[in-house]
């Protein structure tokens, strides 16, 4: 069984790290178009961000819909550290990479405070306060007015001029406008190692004790405590990884744009990232890096059927769903694809 999960694990680091060579090839033939460039940065946060979230609903059991604001807190204070630091310093990757830590250790903290009061919370109630709390931080970072002078910081919750700044000051945040002018220190390079540290973090955790003590309270809570496990401490532990993970990828995605504003942050969001967790299979970490990627790069491909486009987009997600939890497919799979895969073992 150890085997088989350090082969599965393999495969899944694998995967990534040949879909980066090939891209990489692509790139520096020049075969790819600007499209498609636009798209790997993206990707790679989408990939995180359903790696992220599938420790919280397929390995924690518990249903959250607040990843979005954890990723909207790990954007901005990452952004904002990096334009505060953009003349100091010039070398980009130690700054994107300090920037990161910088949104992970925000969002951590977030996941932490949050974690406590409501992860005594199950089901549907979980899932609407965690929402509610996505939507709290993302409407508390659209109020915020942040500036710079000789005289320091100014902050304001009102509008720009109410700051108090000297002529010339710098606004660094601006509302709902947000932050424009970070550095776009996000590269595809960069993305590809982040994703291989959160799939490491993840998969670490799951195959560790903790992680084991994390499943067992996921299949049966009332068993876990009748054996002495600390079920708040084990599911705030899956919980605040989490957070910090999703704040990584925000922070990654705020330097791959011009502007950062909160309002991007929405439900919708959390929602798009539940769908990559629940196509990719529930509790399957590689299920959702290939889901992540499909439903990334499939709007763009059908860009060109433009009025047809999102319909054969559902029709696609519809299939991807039963294919992945109707009964007759799971019985159509394990009687063909089962059989396939068991007779290849005994040729080799």
């Amino acid at each position: 069984m150890k085997n088989k999960k350090l082969m599965g694990n393999l495969i899944t680091y694998g995967l990534v790290i040949v879909a980066y060579a090939i891209v990489a090839y692509l790139l520096h033939a020049g075969r790819l178009t600007s499209l498609v460039k636009g798209l790997l940065v993206p990707i790679c946060v989408y990939v995180i961000l359903a790696v992220s979230l599938n420790l919280v609903v397929g390995i924690s059991g518990e249903l959250s819909l607040g990843h979005a604001g954890f990723m909207c807190v790990g954007a901005f204070s990452g952004a904002f550290f990096s334009k505060c630091l953009q003349d100091t310093l010039s070398f980009a990757p130690l700054r994107l990479a300090l920037a990161i830590a910088v949104g992970a250790v925000v969002a951590a903290v977030f996941g932490l405070l949050i974690g406590i009061p409501v992860l005594r919370l199950k089901g549907d109630y979980l899932a609407i306060v965690t929402l509610a709390f996505g939507e709290i931080i993302k409407n508390v970072m659209n109020i915020f007015y942040i500036g710079l002078d000789s005289n320091g910081f100014h902050f304001s919750v009102k509008d720009q001029f109410s700051m108090g700044m000297e002529p010339g000051g710098e606004i660094l945040v601006s509302g709902p406008m947000g932050i424009t002018g970070t550095p776009k220190d996000a590269s595809f390079l960069a993305g590809i190692i982040l994703i291989l540290i959160t799939l490491f973090v993840v998969l670490h955790l799951i195959d560790s004790r903790d992680g084991r003590a994390i499943m067992a309270i996921r299949d049966n809570r009332i068993a876990a405590d009748s054996i002495g496990l600390n079920i708040t401490h084990y599911k705030l532990m899956a919980f605040t990884v989490s957070a910090a993970l999703t704040g990584a990828a925000g922070s990654l995605y705020a330097h791959n744009l011009a502007t950062l504003q909160a309002k991007k942050f929405d439900y919708n969001f959390s929602i798009l990232a539940l769908v990559f967790v629940v196509l990719g299979g529930i509790g399957n970490i590689r299920g959702s890096v290939i889901a992540a990627v499909v439903l990334t790069v499939l709007p763009e491909l059908l860009r060109g059927m433009a009025n047809y486009r999102m319909l054969i987009y559902s029709i696609i997600l519809i299939l991807m769903m039963l294919f992945n939890w109707a009964p007759r497919f799971l019985e159509w799979r394990e009687r063909h694809l089962g059989r396939l895969f068991r007779k290849n073992r005994k040729e080799e």
